[in-house]
């Protein structure tokens, strides 16, 4: 492994499915994906040589609300404390970007075997129930 490097809102739409299909599986479309990029607050990259190996995203309205999305660290890069970088980058972001003095709502979406590395940083869960709904647009 060479050395990691750390990149901001550089992450290409192509260089996000790549990453995803990683984790996931079938990626988003990339105009979808293209859309997303430009629509999004903060990206944050990190990259082995020219490959990318994880990535996250900091969604929302830069006033009440932010909200963590697409952590993805690939597999064989995981338990190396590229997840907290990523985490500590977007709580960076917040801390400069808020609005000083006021508390402000954070919030992901983790799934079960996830919800412990999420606490560490002082996220937990609530009585909130997660809905969602995959809308096919014609």
């Amino acid at each position: 492994m060479s050395e990691l490097t750390v990149k901001y809102n550089e992450l290409s739409a192509e260089d996000f499915i790549l990453l995803w299909e990683t984790v996931w599986g079938q990626g988003p479309s990339m105009e979808q994906t293209e859309l997303a990029m430009q629509n999004t607050l903060f990206r944050v990259s990190v990259y082995d040589g020219d490959q990318i190996v994880a990535m996250a995203r900091m969604i929302g309205d830069m006033g009440l609300n932010y909200y963590i999305k697409d952590v993805v660290v690939r597999p064989e890069y995981q338990k190396q404390g590229i997840g907290r970088l990523l985490i500590d980058e977007l709580m960076k972001f917040i801390r400069e970007h808020g609005v000083s003095g006021t508390d402000i709502f954070v919030e992901l979406c983790a799934m079960p075997d996830k919800i412990p590395f999420y606490e560490k940083f002082g996220f937990s869960a609530n009585e909130a129930q997660r809905l969602k709904m995959m809308y096919r647009v014609e």
